[in-house]
């Protein structure tokens, strides 16, 4: 017979060596898979740019109204519009440069609009109702100091018990049992959506989502979780 000297042989013929090699592919595939999403559904800190790279040049968002959930002087001159999902790490981080923002540039004021991702965070839209209960019975004051407390101890990533939710609204002074009555009930679930699609809208893709209002005209976007630095560069040029 004759002998097989072919160099170009694969060096293993283990038939366990070549499974376990197309298993690796299979889970750095999904790996990779899995990312993207992750990167697509919280907008991360990609740019020190003005423009809003998920607006799809978008510029105009809903006009603000005097109630809804502001911080800050309702006579400013600047305004900016924040869309943010509870759960969402980078917008923990963007919470903590608005209130610095806001604390130390009286001239600008900070809406919140509710923007919950629940394919990526399925307590956040409950979440985001607990802010608007806390809302029907305490005003706008609750609702920050809400909003506020849940950005201080959630996790991020659905980390937060909805035990605490309630230990919340007893910590603010809140009627508990009419707060539960209220979260069980659904009933703000509606005006949620309508941020959502206001946000969508608008060119949303992600969280956080900002946009910079002047004399009721949308004038620049802030990207993702952008460090105060940025954005306060960003408001200075803004005539």
């Amino acid at each position: 017979m004759e002998e097989n000297n072919d160099t170009n042989t694969p060096i293993s013929q283990n038939p366990i060596d070549n499974t376990s090699k197309i298993v690796g592919a299979i889970l750095l595939t999904g790996l990779m898979i899995a990312g993207a999403i992750l990167l697509k559904g919280n907008v991360a800190p990609i740019s020190e740019k003005g423009d809003n790279q998920d607006s799809g040049g978008v510029t105009e968002v809903r006009p603000i109204s005097k109630d809804e959930h502001i911080k800050g002087d309702l006579k400013a001159s600047i305004f900016i519009v924040e869309y943010s999902d509870l759960e969402c790490p980078f917008c923990r981080v963007f919470h903590g440069t608005m209130q610095r923002v806001i604390e130390n540039n009286k001239n600008v004021a900070w809406v919140y609009r509710h923007y919950p991702i629940p394919q990526l965070h399925s307590k956040a839209i409950r979440e985001a109702e607990a802010t608007e209960c806390a809302w029907e019975q305490g005003g706008n004051d609750a609702f920050w100091k809400f909003t506020d407390r849940i950005f201080e101890i959630t996790p991020s990533n659905d980390g937060l018990p909805d035990s605490e939710l309630p230990k919340i609204a007893g910590d603010l002074g809140l009627d508990v049992s009419a707060f539960n009555l209220c979260l069980n009930s659904g009933k703000y679930k509606s005006k949620i959506q309508a941020d959502v699609e206001d946000g969508a809208s608008a060119g949303v893709r992600g969280t956080p989502a900002s946009f910079i209002v002047y004399k009721g005209k949308v004038v620049a976007s802030i990207p993702g979780a952008q460090p105060y630095e940025t954005v306060i560069k960003q408001l200075s040029e803004i005539k």
